[in-house]
């Protein structure tokens, strides 16, 4: 039994900690029966982040020389497999003898109460009750267990018995019955005892699966000039403008400001494409005949496969394109049979391989490599995550008067996203699926999921009632992989919030086993000197709306595309993963954001306050080392930097022993959620455009939120900042600090033995020296510090 409201204090919004017995347990029977487990600790297992949990598999592979119906002269096979209660059935078919089935059926040993595995094959009647033509009969206690890395086990011909079992009938089926878990290769696609009330549609909808998102990629249009317009109306010269179109992404260039036949403009029109290429590029001219009106003069339609791929920084091409005339005269080559080309348009058109499509914001991005795979680095870890449970789930809809929830996890690192199986009518499901991704850098953030599927093909309704059915969102966990020590397995329970305009509610836990492998220290210390983004992003870099616009145009392409696959991963859950309204307004973020900041100065306070108890001479004797230490600086200068340096150097050994001990969560007090107004709640979950009724208002309150959301995202750039100074030294993550702990030491060493004069005059000469050698892109100092973790992962 589920509670259906979870108690209200702050212990239940806090990660806690969780001992599950993780790795590989065998039932050991001996020859015939018998007890004892058999442990496993080969290292090269791929479910020790799990805890296992143990399936009867049966294998229908075929039928033969299956008997016919005296009366209709013919045989339309099925099998019917039952375990105790459970029963499940293939494929029927008719007048088929030797039919083949191929299916696959998984009982959890856990709920079998029966001793034996009963297989019978069933003829099936219309009008009458289904005849039984055989069965086979399996022994639970003899049923083989399968151990991976074994080969699979080999279906075997068993002769049919009549129902009680006294003699052979005709006929024989091939089977493979064996004992498993859920890393056999069969548990994914094979029918599950715990899903036998799904309806026949919804089946495809439960299964567990693996999808990679589209190869994204940036079009590039550079439009140059044209030549040789002519407008519909002779007597004026043009003025036009030209207007680019790949599917519903539409971007126009400015109004030329002159009007000629041969304008100019040199503008460039960035749009985000999806390969397999679906899409054209349509580019039209057309002519500002009035206000009121444009008409087109030419257009010309390029196809997307046929364009070059740039990898560098380095310009293509440009090519002139002949436009097909528009309006009058544009029929005349109709007559003859040939089309009349008049218009003339300048274009550098390129697919740019060398950015990284953004589908995700930079706070919590999971895959920063660019489009073109020939620029991917080798892996530098990899990443793998136990989803094992969830625990005390609310219950999300109605079904046949039942409150219940049908809860699935989905994971997006990289390109790669995973969608469990979907446990039925559950509120503490158990998936048990071990995932690995590769990690190219260990400053991304993998993504996690919990929604509720209502696409089982039954009566499901909201809870709420009405509406078209989506998946509902259950919650969120991010955890960010440079806060996470390599090799070391942490098991947590994961608070899973969510935030309604009833106010903030907490919808269970999600249990999770991490581990993250270094498979080159060097390499991952080695990206801590490297920009986050490939070096396009800074060499040619797009403005701030640009980035906005195409990155909303990224997740609909990828929400479009993944919602087409089978079963599909739905937009909303899509939309949800990828946060794709983050940069919208809220009152309770802006708020967040700025006590992120106001708590970045009660260091400076505090030392302030330290101070004036200082020259208030409250401790003496405190008073007394500040002016002998005052007087030493003030003698020997040259031993500032090394004090601070090797000050900072002991605060980062110091602390190492105070470092977190868990991943990063959701942080309820952090994103002002305990004590949100309800009229701001109100507001952040208010529609854009906004839904009141005052035309005038409705105007100004979308200007206003719009701007607003633009300072929001200001504030909270500045707390990330100051956070990540604070991470130097907290050891949020272990390899930046160990890395800026030893940068202390030896630049205390460097600076004690260096004179301070020399020092003052490289310093000098460095920060003047001459534009050639500056480079465009960010130094080693501002890589590694944008790398370092903030509490923006940790905000609702």
């Amino acid at each position: 039994m589920n509670p259906l409201a979870v108690p209200d204090h702050k212990d239940d919004f806090k990660l806690k900690d969780t001992r599950p017995q993780l790795g590989e347990r065998w039932p050991h029977r001996g020859p015939r029966g018998g007890g004892g487990w058999i442990s496993s600790e080969r290292a090269t297992s791929t479910y020790d982040l799990v805890e296992q949990m143990f399936y009867l598999f049966v294998r229908v592979v075929k039928a033969k020389d299956l008997p016919t119906n005296p009366l209709t002269g013919s045989c339309d096979p099925y099998i019917e497999v039952k375990v105790g209660n459970y029963k499940g059935e293939t494929q029927r078919f008719e007048k088929k003898t030797n039919p083949e089935w191929k299916q696959v059926f998984a009982f959890s040993k856990d709920k079998v109460q029966s001793s034996v595995v009963e297989v019978f094959l069933r003829d099936r009647e219309i009008v009458a009750r289904d005849d039984y033509v055989g069965k086979v009969v399996f022994d639970m206690h003899e049923v083989p267990t399968r151990v991976p890395p074994d080969s699979p086990l080999a279906p075997q011909w068993y002769r049919l018995e009549d129902l009680r079992g006294d003699r052979k009938v005709r006929g024989e089926v091939m089977l493979a019955v064996w004992m498993g878990t859920q890393a056999d290769e069969a548990f994914p696609e094979a029918w599950h005892s715990d899903a036998a009330s799904v309806h026949r549609e919804g089946v495809l909808n439960i299964r567990s699966k693996v999808y990679v998102s589209p190869k994204l990629w940036y079009l590039r249009v550079n439009v140059i000039e044209a030549q040789d317009v002519e407008p519909l109306d002779q007597s004026q010269s043009p003025q036009v403008f030209v207007k680019a179109q790949v599917g519903n992404q539409v971007l126009k260039t400015k109004l030329c400001p002159t009007r000629t036949t041969n304008p100019m403009w040199n503008e460039d029109l960035i749009f985000v494409v999806a390969e397999p290429f679906e899409e054209h590029l349509i580019l039209t001219v057309e002519n500002k005949a009035s206000h009121a009106k444009d008409e087109v003069v030419g257009r010309v339609d390029l196809l997307l496969h046929i364009l070059e791929r740039r990898m560098d920084h380095r310009p293509v091409h440009s090519r002139w394109f002949n436009l097909e005339r528009f309006g009058f005269g544009a029929l005349e080559g109709d007559k003859g049979h040939e089309l009349k080309f008049s218009i003339r348009l300048h274009l550098r058109v390129c697919l740019e391989g060398a950015y990284h499509v953004l589908d995700e914001s930079t706070m919590y991005i999971s895959d920063q490599r660019p489009t073109a795979w020939q620029l991917w680095k080798q892996p530098v870890g990899i990443l793998e995550v136990g989803i094992l449970s969830a625990q005390g789930l609310l219950p999300m809809k109605t079904m046949e008067g039942r409150r219940t929830t049908d809860a699935y996890c989905v994971a997006k690192y990289g390109l790669k996203w995973i969608r469990t199986r979907t446990i039925i009518e559950n509120f503490n499901p158990k998936w048990n699926e071990q995932y690995t991704w590769e990690v190219y850098d260990p400053s991304t953030v993998i993504t996690l999921g919990v929604f509720d599927n209502c696409h089982l093909g039954g009566g499901e309704k909201p809870a709420a009632g009405g509406g078209a059915r989506i998946d509902s969102r259950i919650g969120k966990v991010r955890i960010r992989l440079s806060t996470l020590e390599t090799d070391r397995i942490y098991t947590h329970s994961y608070p899973l919030l969510v935030l309604q305009p009833s106010g903030l509610k907490k919808m269970g836990e999600l249990q999770l086993a991490v581990r993250f492998t270094c498979l080159s220290l060097a390499n991952m210390i080695y990206l801590y000197g490297n920009p986050l983004l490939p070096k396009m992003h800074y060499l040619h870099p797009f403005t701030v709306n640009q980035l906005d616009s195409l990155r909303y145009q990224a997740i609909n392409i990828v929400a479009v595309r993944l919602s087409r696959a089978e079963p599909p991963l739905r937009k909303e859950v899509v939309e949800y993963m990828l946060d794709v309204d983050s940069h919208m307004w809220s009152m309770r973020r802006s708020k967040a954001n700025f006590f992120r900041i106001v708590s970045l100065f009660s260091g400076v306070i505090s030392i302030s306050k330290w101070l004036g108890e200082v020259c208030k001479w409250k401790n003496p004797v405190t008073t007394v080392l500040v002016h002998v230490l005052f007087f030493i600086l003030v003698c020997y200068p040259e031993l500032i930097l090394p004090t601070i340096f090797l000050y900072m150097f002991l605060i980062g050994i110091w602390n190492y022993h105070l470092r977190p001990r868990h991943p990063s969560h959701m942080d309820t007090k952090l994103s002002w959620a305990e004590a949100v107004h309800p009229d701001e709640l109100d507001e952040e979950f208010d529609t854009f455009p906004t839904s009141k009724q005052q035309d005038v208002a409705r105007m100004r309150y979308d200007r206003l939120r719009s701007v607003a959301g633009r300072i929001q995202t200001v504030m909270g750039d500045m707390a990330t900042q100051g956070e990540r100074f604070q991470a130097l030294l907290s050891w949020r993550d272990p390899r930046a600090t160990s890395l800026f702990v030893i940068f202390c030491l030896i630049a205390a060493v460097v600076l004690y033995i260096t004179p301070f004069k020399i020092i003052t005059l490289v310093t000098g000469l460095f920060w003047l020296r001459h534009p050639r050698f500056h480079s465009k892109q960010p130094s080693i100092p501002s890589n590694f510090f944008r790398r370092l973790p903030s509490h923006a992962d940790s905000m609702l």
